[in-house]
Order: structure tokens, then sequence, then C-alpha cells
């Protein structure tokens, strides 16, 4: 179920900074039209720190009413409080989500029992399939292979998206967890490359501006078909790079704005992209084609 193209959807908001129904179901039925394989709702692309619980619970209930059952709903149900995360994966699952995805926790800075503890605790109360979520780079906290596989064990983990961009790493989940245990990439720039070591997919910021170009290439490089995926990527590249340049989900909101799906609303103390950046955004949309 959970392979391909998975997008990491941001949360449209109005100027004002309220959650946008409207073009959030606009985005919901794009998606599907362009073949994204997938949905992540309310994870850091989704400005997961926040949005509220509330917000989170409406945001999972329209997903699951409007596109479930034609492509996975997964609910971002991660944060740096087990209790927390127990509450908010108990709560997705009620709203019929296909799954969850749930991050080390931020700032604690949990030593590796620790975050073995955590996850089982979290998996323990999910009646859905859990993907574990390792981002370093912002959460000051890596969850290291062995204890991957420790936690490949409970019934409930069936994955992990890995996003330290390192393919010796996501070999190493392998050699360990085996093929059944899903990897998934969580950067952009090196998951071609991912799922030619033996990634199922990548869960995706670019995808959210380029679905139906990202879900080719992966569906390529699914395949094997190493030089159609390598064209592809090559024509994505720009946006890889370029929906960083400052903190996610800055750039890609704007991008997004500029393709007419959502407004301008970001919540502080995230804002707009800066008139710097927005020229080398704009070129790589050019270069991917989505717009001219």
């Amino acid at each position: 179920m959970f392979r391909g193209s998975l997008v990491a959807l941001v949360t449209p908001m109005t100027e004002s900074g309220d959650v946008d129904h409207v073009a959030y179901g606009r985005l919901l039925d794009w998606h599907l039209r362009q073949g994204s394989d997938g949905i992540v709702v309310a994870g850091t692309t989704g400005e997961s720190a926040t949005v509220t619980a509330t917000e989170v619970a409406e945001l999972l209930q329209i997903a699951v009413q409007r596109v479930g059952g034609r492509m996975p709903v997964i609910a971002g149900t991660g944060s740096h409080s087990t209790a927390e995360s127990v509450e908010r994966t108990r709560v997705a699952c009620e709203l019929g989500v296909d799954g969850v995805l749930v991050v080390t926790p931020y700032y604690n800075r949990p030593p590796q029992e620790g975050l073995y503890r955590h996850f089982s605790v979290v998996a323990d109360a999910s009646s859905v399939p859990l993907i574990l979520y390792n981002v370093p780079s912002r959460t000051a906290c890596d969850l290291l292979p062995a204890t991957v596989e420790r936690l490949a064990a409970h019934p409930q983990i069936i994955g992990i998206k890995e996003a330290t961009g390192s393919i010796e790493r996501g070999r190493e989940i392998l050699a360990r967890c085996g093929d059944d245990f899903l990897l998934l990439s969580g950067d952009d720039a090196s998951c071609r490359e991912l799922v030619g070591a033996g990634a199922q997919g990548v869960i995706t910021v670019t995808g959210n501006v380029a679905p139906r170009l990202m879900h080719e290439m992966v569906e390529a490089a699914l395949a094997g078909d190493v030089e159609a995926a390598r064209e592809l990527d090559e024509r994505l590249a720009g946006l890889h790079t370029a929906l960083f340049v400052e903190p996610n989900p800055i750039p890609v909101k704007w991008a997004l704005l500029r393709l007419g799906l959502v407004g301008p609303g970001i919540r502080l103390p995230l804002v707009e992209l800066g008139e710097a950046h927005r020229e080398t955004v704009l070129a790589a949309m050019r270069r991917a084609g989505v717009i001219e």
C-alpha cells in the first residue's frame, strides 16, 4: 500500500492563518488526478508544530472522506511527548487513516533505549501500520539502524521514513530488517538512488509542486528503468534544492501560491519566502515544466 510517491501535504491557510478547507479539498482532488501514490497529513510540511489537535482531526476526516480508498492517507502523529503521540495516534486510527507516521521525539534528545520504548508504546496504541520517521537535522535525535532492527519485530511497525539522505544508512537498515521492511526516502534529492538500493518510494516535498513527475520518476526507478528515472529526476533536481532554500514548508507553500493552488497563509514563527529566493524557486519550477 505504501509505495511510490507519497506526498507530505502542505496545510493550506488563508492570509489570516486559518486553515483553508476549500483549498485543501482542491489539493486532495489535484493529487488524485496527478497520480500521487498517497498523502501524509499533518507532517512537517503540513506545519504539524503549529496546527492544533482539532484542526488535524478535521484535516484527517476530510482526507479520509474525500480520497480514502483511492489513495492511502497517512497521519503524522509524532511529537516530543510519548503520551501525546499515543493520543494523536489513537485519534487518527479512529478517523480511519491507513497508517501513521511517527517522528523521533524532538528536543528531548532521548538515548536509543528511550527511542525504542517510545516507539514501542506508540505502536502498542495503534490499530494501523506505523512508519518510523528519522530526521536528525530537525530533531537533534538519530534513530540508529540497530534500534530500527529491534523495533521491526513489533507487528505494527512496518517501515521507516529515513531522511538522513544516506544511501549506506538505507542499505544497512534493509540488511538488518529484511526486504519485507518498508524503507521510504525522506530526502527528495537522493530518493532515486535510495530506491535503486531497495527503498519502495519516498515521502516527498517536491511532489507537492510536481506530483505527476515525481510519480513517474519513482515508478521508473521501482521498475528498474535507470535511464528514464535519471532523465525525470534531472528535471526535478532544481526543485529538490530550491524547495529548501529556506526552512520547509516556506518555499513549497510559496510555489503552490504561484500555481494558484493555495493562498498566502503560513503560521508564525514561519514567514513568507524572502524576495532573494523567489527567482530561484521560479527557475526550478520552469525547469520542471510546472510553470511557464
